[in-house]
Formats: C-alpha cells, sequence, structure tokens
C-alpha cells in the first residue's frame, strides 16, 4: 500500500498550481489505476463506472470527466519528468538501455486522430496488410526488474504519412502539424530523456530499419558520444577492414579513409563460421549456450567502425553491431535480445492495458488516452521495482519461470482495494457497496 501511495502522492504534487489541482490530481491518479485494475478495457466509459463503483467517485457529471479526458492543460511533460526520476536505478551497467520501435494501433471509427491506411508488415494471411490504424513511433527503458527483463513506455508520438498531410492537414490543439519522418521523431524523444539523465550514457536498441545513418547522424550530431547504438545488419551491407594499407607513393585524391572491402555480411558469416566460439549468454530469460564470432570492421553506411557479432544456430545466422567498441559479445547479445521487450510492451498497452479499445475522435482526448495507458503501464513496472519480494506467478506456462504483467496489474489492484487507500484520493461520496463482486456484477451488467 505505501509503495502505491508514494508513486500516485509523487503525480499529484503536478497539479498543486491549478485552482481545482486537489480535484484534478485525484481524478487523475484514479484514471491511471482505473486503467491498471483489470476488469475493463480503458475506454472513457469504462472508466468513468470504475471510478464510481470502485473509488467512490459518487455524482462525477460525465460531460466534466469527458472534458478533463480531452484536456490539453494535463502537464504531461511534468508528469513524465517526475515518472522518469522515480524508476530505481534505470541504468544497467552504467547506460540507459533504450528500445527504440514502431507500432500500429488498428481502429474502426472514421476521423480518428493520427488514422490512415498504414502497412502492415506482420499482417497474417486474413488480414488486411493496410489497416485503419495510428501509427505510433515510441521509445522505452529496458530493465532487468526481479531477475527478468522489461520495457517501460517512456514517450511517443503519432507519425502522419505525408502524403496523408498533402490531402489534409492533421490538426492538434487548434496547431496544423507538419511532416516528421519516423527518425526525426525518434532522434526528438531520445534527445529529451537525455536531458533529463545529462550524465548518463544512452545506448539505443533498434531493428534494423532504424539502424542505419538516417538515423545514427542527426543522433550522434545531437547527443556527441553520449549516445551509442546496437542493431542488426543486414545481409547485404559491404563491410570493410579498418585501417587502410598505407601507399609507398602518393596518389591524387584524398587518403583512403576505408581498408580493403572484406565482403558482404552474408559472405562473412560463412567465412568466419569455423573461428567462432560458444558463450554463455541470458538470453529471452534463460542461461543459453550461443555460438557467435566478433569482429571490429568499418561500416560504410554509418561512415565509422563498430563492433560486428554474428551468432550461428544450425543452418541460420544473424549479425549485429555496436558503435561501442567496448561493449563484450555476450552484452550485445543480451541488450538486443532484451529489445523483444518493446514487442512485449506493445501487446501490454494494446490488448491488456486496452489502448487499441477506445475510439476516441478528438486529437487531445486520442493523445491523452494513449499517454495515460503508457504511465499506467510504467508506473506499474515501478511499482514492481520497489517490492521487497519477487512477485509469483499465477498461471503456469512451460518454459516460463518469470512472474508476468498481469501479476503485478493483480498486486497493484489489490493495493488499490486497501480501506486506508482513500485516504490518498479522497471521493466525493461514499460507494454503494464495497464488495469487489459487487462492483464486478455492476460492471458486467
Amino acid at each position: 500500500m505505501h509503495i502505491l501511495q508514494s508513486l500516485l502522492n509523487e503525480l499529484k504534487k503536478e497539479f498543486t498550481w491549478s485552482r481545482i489541482g486537489n480535484e484534478r490530481g485525484s481524478w487523475f491518479v484514479c484514471t491511471l489505476l482505473a486503467i491498471i485494475v483489470p476488469f475493463t478495457p480503458s475506454r472513457t466509459s469504462n472508466l468513468l463506472r470504475c471510478l464510481e463503483i470502485f473509488f467512490g467517485f459518487v455524482g462525477i457529471k460525465k460531460k466534466r470527466y469527458y472534458t478533463f479526458m480531452a484536456s490539453s492543460k494535463i502537464p504531461w511533460k511534468g508528469l513524465w519528468s517526475r515518472v522518469w526520476h522515480m524508476i530505481p536505478d534505470p541504468e544497467t551497467n552504467g547506460r540507459l538501455l533504450i528500445a527504440l520501435d514502431d507500432f500500429i494501433n488498428p481502429k474502426t471509427g472514421k476521423k480518428i486522430f493520427g488514422c490512415a491506411r498504414v502497412f502492415d508488415h506482420a499482417a497474417k494471411v486474413n488480414q488486411s496488410k493496410y489497416p485503419w490504424a495510428q501509427n505510433v513511433v515510441s521509445i522505452g527503458l529496458l530493465k532487468m526488474i526481479k531477475g527478468r527483463w522489461a520495457c517501460l513506455p517512456l514517450k511517443h508520438r503519432f507519425y502522419h504519412l505525408k502524403k496523408e498531410i498533402r490531402k489534409s492537414v492533421p490538426v492538434y490543439n487548434g496547431k496544423p502539424i507538419g511532416f516528421q519522418s519516423k527518425h526525426v521523431q525518434a532522434v526528438s524523444m531520445i534527445t529529451d530523456v537525455a536531458a533529463e539523465f545529462a550524465d548518463a550514457n544512452i545506448l539505443v536498441v533498434a531493428d534494423s530499419w532504424f539502424g542505419n545513418n538516417g538515423m545514427w547522424e542527426p543522433l550522434h550530431k545531437e547527443l556527441g558520444r553520449q549516445v551509442h547504438m546496437i542493431s542488426r545488419l543486414r545481409s547485404n551491407n559491404n563491410l570493410f577492414s579498418v585501417r587502410p594499407k598505407m601507399e609507398t607513393k602518393r596518389k591524387p585524391g584524398r587518403p583512403r579513409i576505408y581498408g580493403d572491402k572484406l565482403g558482404t555480411t552474408s559472405s562473412l558469416a560463412g567465412e568466419n563460421r569455423d573461428l567462432a566460439n560458444f558463450c554463455k549468454v541470458n538470453l529471452y530469460g534463460k542461461s543459453r549456450s550461443v555460438l557467435a564470432y566478433d569482429r571490429i570492421l568499418m561500416l560504410r553506411t554509418l561512415k565509422r567502425a563498430v563492433r560486428v557479432v554474428w551468432i550461428y544456430r544450425k543452418t541460420r545466422w544473424v549479425a549485429l553491431f555496436s558503435t561501442d567498441l567496448t561493449l563484450s559479445v555476450t552484452d550485445i547479445i543480451e541488450y538486443y535480445g532484451a529489445r523483444w521487450k518493446i514487442e512485449a510492451c506493445f501487446k501490454e498497452l494494446k490488448r491488456e492495458i486496452g489502448s487499441a479499445e477506445t475510439q476516441t475522435r478528438n486529437s487531445v482526448a486520442v493523445t491523452n488516452h494513449l499517454e495515460f495507458c503508457m504511465m499506467a503501464t510504467s508506473i506499474t513496472w515501478i511499482y514492481a521495482c520497489r517490492l521487497a519480494n519477487t512477485p509469483s506467478r499465477r498461471h503456469a506456462v512451460n518454459g516460463r519461470d518469470h512472474f508476468a504483467f498481469s501479476d503485478v496489474r493483480r498486486m497493484v489492484t489489490k493495493a488499490a482495494f486497501d480501506d486506508n487507500f482513500t485516504l490518498l484520493c479522497p471521493p466525493a461520496g461514499k460507494p454503494v457497496d464495497n464488495s469487489v463482486v459487487t462492483a464486478l456484477l455492476q460492471l458486467a451488467a
């Protein structure tokens, strides 16, 4: 109880500037809890019912609450700053591990802010490859929590297609939105996080779509030596030796920067297989023996030296690279393996928390709802960080011994239903019945 109380009290401080800050602060933290409580999808109407039934906020007018959920005056910048600094020991081996990726949020209603016909590369055979959806670029903090990796959402941006902007310029809170590429949006978000952690080194972990010079050059220009990147190499990337041969005679033109061309990622993977060695890596929740080979080479797409790691299986291979040459092979493999947790984070956001369920249209309301869902996810993981004991897994799954996100949500719910919780968020009136069973029956009605 005291963990949840300290977390939410810290967020309520951000509303003290307002004339009705106490009321808005209570609404805000209880809305976060209503999203975390695993009883109903996080549509705005369901959240209002949850406030009335579970937390005793009797007499809230529907129009007032909907206005609050679509308010442009919620201080998200200050709230996220507080959330970031509430994370215990955010660094991993002296680095902030920032996972970067984008996801789509399918919708059914028309005229929803940020929606367009977006290409879905993961669409199944019976699904449309161009669903009506929002495309969201997001970053999250990769952190080891109680023996398992987790991804805490930090920031997001809605990506608007250039052709859609040409048809009709989207408007946010009365202001037109210009086109920004995903790389520009990602650099902007990472720079904001770096400003909050000025003394921390940042390691960006991304897939091959973001692992190129379009992302690296502006990022390195903004943050310099403070930032490095781990990503996956494409099979047709050309690799060069680090140092060019010394020329005996001076030739016209500038001196060579790259050494000899050694071949592509694919050709070198076959040549180096016999040189690979086994190493122990904590990968996907288990200690695994991985066959790998590493070498420092020049990558022409980034115009710099990188450590390339080839990972071999029976008939397949994967090539990773790191701009931080001090990282070991095991660190590079483990950190890139942890990148998959941002995909799990997207599933938690869309399915478990329920950000995909809402059909809100207004631009501010759409943004606020996703901010609420992302912050609720981060608060849940921060709660897990501060627990004295490791949560137990409720539903056993073969090959998975660690606790799940749903297990932490259940613990937060138990703390929120404590009798003393009303001291933190005093409701406008007393609930008719405090029984959780009765509340569930009312929600299901």
